[in-house]
């Protein structure tokens, strides 16, 4: 009986792995340049971590998660996100008292949703994201953004749209909460199960419904962007201004709500407007969760930031056809005649690893003219060849592969040449 891999997961295979760290390097010296740091939290955590930092109401927690029982009757949850783990870390390690504030973070990982599988999307997946922690300047929002932007901006991507609206603040929520419920609790009753749920425990969340997003009632619904007091108005119209200032249009849609309980003022996402790109055209989300600290156990800590899925990152490159460069060849590979020889290149491989050399040999006991043809698969810059005769005489032959320029040189001298060459 063959046993398959399971369903809504994958193997990346060499060939393709090498797109994937073609991103996560890029996304690494992005976070470098910003003095975002990278923070690792495990794979499992404890349940409630979930249940209350996302939000009961979500899909997240009411159908998505992976959750068991382990063996001392404890609840466990594979992470659906990172955001939640790097805020309990963020909590229990007290980094609200490190002296460089904001702390800023980033996580790079496998995630786990319980969801249908399709194009781009999995029930393993693996997510980049970065927090900021302990700031409400806006600015610090817009630098967020900006971030995100310029990761896909600088792997080629172009045909981007970023969405943003404001939730508002506490207050600015409990009047628009009020006016949900009065516009849909007349015909509640024509809505889905989940959304007559969320009535009375988060309407916003009526927004965000899949299946009844055609609903007359989506159309109308009172705009959070009406119920924005004071200080919200003031501070979505300066994140507004700082987007401007850095270049980056923007499109406002006061029905963004976001998939997750405990975002508040900015929200955001970042689209494909690829074509054939397919239905879900989302890359990547974020926004503010003031309070999420403090509902984990915290002090009170603002916070905002946003996660995007490397699987649909690469989607996207696809979509726009964009050729991600997957095979930058080797130093050298070396091609032996003879046992004598082929005994020889043991040392002399490990030499030229040492050396900081991307180096290979046959272990398969080929023909030279094969031998010569891995070299070419591997993209070798250059073929050592090493006969009976060459290293009886401490010789060895060196061809150039991109010029055919072939010389003869002491073994000894192999590494010096590699020197010169680079110089």
């Amino acid at each position: 009986m063959s046993i398959n891999i399971p369903r809504g997961t994958q193997d990346i295979l060499p060939g393709e792995v090498e797109k994937w760290q073609q991103i996560e390097k890029k996304a690494r010296e992005l976070c470098e340049k910003y003095q975002y740091n990278e923070i690792r939290t495990p794979i499992f955590e404890h349940t409630e971590l979930f249940s209350r930092g996302v939000g009961d109401t979500t899909d997240i927690v009411q159908k998505e998660m992976y959750t068991f029982t382990d063996k001392g009757d404890r609840s466990l949850t594979l992470r659906p996100e990172g955001t939640a783990s790097t805020v309990r870390a963020f909590v229990e390690k007290k980094m609200f008292g490190y002296a460089n504030q904001p702390v800023k973070l980033y996580y790079m990982g496998p995630m786990f949703r319980y969801e249908r599988p399709q194009a781009g999307r999995f029930r393993q997946f693996v997510q980049f994201g970065i927090e900021a922690l302990g700031s409400n300047d806006p600015a610090i929002d817009a630098e967020v953004i900006s971030l995100a932007m310029n990761l896909y901006k600088e792997m080629g991507l172009k045909k981007l749209k970023l969405i943003i609206n404001s939730l508002g603040d506490k207050d600015s929520r409990t009047a628009h909460r009020e006016a949900l419920v009065n516009h849909f609790k007349p015909q509640i009753g024509e809505f889905c199960t989940d959304c007559q749920n969320r009535l009375e425990k988060n309407p916003l969340r009526i927004l965000d419904c899949k299946q009844d997003r055609n609903h007359e009632l989506m159309e109308s619904a009172p705009s959070i962007l009406d119920y924005l007091n004071d200080y919200s108005q003031t501070y979505f119209e300066k994140l507004q201004q700082y987007l401007t200032l850095l270049n980056i249009p923007f499109v406002i849609d006061p029905n963004l709500v976001r998939g997750l309980d405990y975002y508040n003022h900015t929200a955001f996402e970042i689209m494909s407007d690829a074509e054939g790109f397919g239905a879900i055209t989302t890359l990547c989300g974020g926004g503010r969760y003031n309070g999420l600290a403090e509902e984990i156990g915290g002090p009170e800590t603002p916070g905002i930031g946003f996660a995007l899925s490397i699987e649909r990152f690469l989607a996207a490159l696809e979509a726009e056809g964009i050729q991600l460069d997957t095979t930058e060849g080797i130093d050298c590979y070396l091609v032996s005649l003879g046992d004598a020889a082929k005994d020889y290149t043991v040392e002399l491989l490990q030499q030229l690893r040492m050396a900081g050399y991307s180096a290979e040999r046959d272990y398969l006991d080929r023909k030279v003219k094969a031998q010569f043809k891995a070299a070419d698969r591997l993209k070798a810059k250059f073929v050592a060849v090493l006969g009976e005769d060459e290293l009886k005489n401490n010789k060895i032959n060196v061809k150039n592969m991109s010029t055919g320029e072939q010389i003869e040189i002491d073994i000894d001298s192999l590494l010096q040449y590699f020197e010169e060459v680079q110089k």
